[in-house]
């Protein structure tokens, strides 16, 4: 199953993306996609109630915008260097265990909304990554276990201000978390939609020229790994995302360094997770 919300900002409204590719809203179900949805069985209450109401849902117009393809999660937590290239580039060695941060929800925007490069940034950067969306309650699970807790899979950039980041002192978080560094969908992909997490191709172009492409075979912690993980040190609660490293070809590592600019436009995707589109506005 697809799931997307639609409308305006801060307005969205559930739908979902059918066999055929028909975008269907479906606020009639009475439940958005939050806390509530994932942690209650919404699957498979939405497969049930959609077996009887899909004909009558609306058809969503293809010209609608479609926003994040959740509501608001209580946390995102990211892997720093999960790729073996992507660490080679930085300069960085291969860690030992997975090097983790928080990014803001509040930086969370749909999936064609602009990215807007921040006051004074000069070093805007972009990452393509493959999300994991938790839909079970997850505390000291084992690896064996751990995916058990996955509802599903989506696309996300995590945009990234590397002065913020790397030069101002203190933790990774301030170069991650301006308002729209996290444009996430088009879509959430059950689980049952994406055979194996750990191979899948993705890519980013900017201004279409091809900047990442890789897949997630390169990771170095996988994601049974990486979920488990995290769950050692606090608990993962429904529709919490795990975004889990980028690939190399970030500008940071270019020769020499490229970031993002007014007018610039970054297309990404991943295999069976669709593409998004952000054009950089400044502040």
């Amino acid at each position: 199953m697809k799931l997307i919300r639609f409308g305006a900002i801060n307005n969205e409204k559930p739908g979902v993306i059918t066999t055929d590719g028909t975008r269907r809203d479906i606020s009639a179900f009475g439940s958005d996609y939050d806390e509530a949805f994932f942690r209650g069985n919404g699957t498979q209450k939405l497969r049930d109630w959609l077996e009887i109401n899909l004909d009558i849902c609306p058809i969503i117009d293809k010209s609608i915008r479609l926003g994040p393809p959740l509501v608001r999660p209580s946390k995102i937590v990211c892997v720093g260097l999960n790729y073996a290239k992507h660490a080679a580039e930085s300069g960085m060695d291969i860690p030992e265990e997975p090097i983790l941060f928080f990014k803001a929800s509040s930086a969370i925007v749909g999936p064609y909304d602009s990215i807007v490069i921040p006051k004074g940034s000069k070093k805007t950067d972009w990452e393509v990554e493959l999300a994991v969306i938790i839909g079970k309650k997850a505390s000291y699970v084992s690896e064996i276990d751990a995916m058990d807790h996955v509802f599903g899979y989506v696309l996300h950039n995590d945009v990234s201000e590397r002065a913020y980041q790397l030069e101002r002192s203190g933790q990774w978080v301030k170069g991650k978390s301006c308002d729209s560094f996290a444009p996430v969908g088009p879509f959430i992909a059950t689980s049952d939609e994406i055979k194996d997490p750990n191979n899948l191709d993705l890519w980013l172009n900017l201004n279409g020229e091809v900047m990442q492409k890789s897949n997630t075979s390169d990771f170095i912690f996988n994601i049974q790994y990486v979920v488990s993980y995290i769950s050692q040190f606090m608990t993962l609660l429904p529709g919490d995302i795990i975004s889990t490293g980028t690939p190399f070809g970030v500008g940071m590592g270019l020769t020499p360094p490229r970031y993002l600019k007014e007018g610039d436009v970054v297309e990404l995707g991943i295999e069976g997770l669709g593409t998004s589109k952000q054009r950089c506005v400044k502040f």
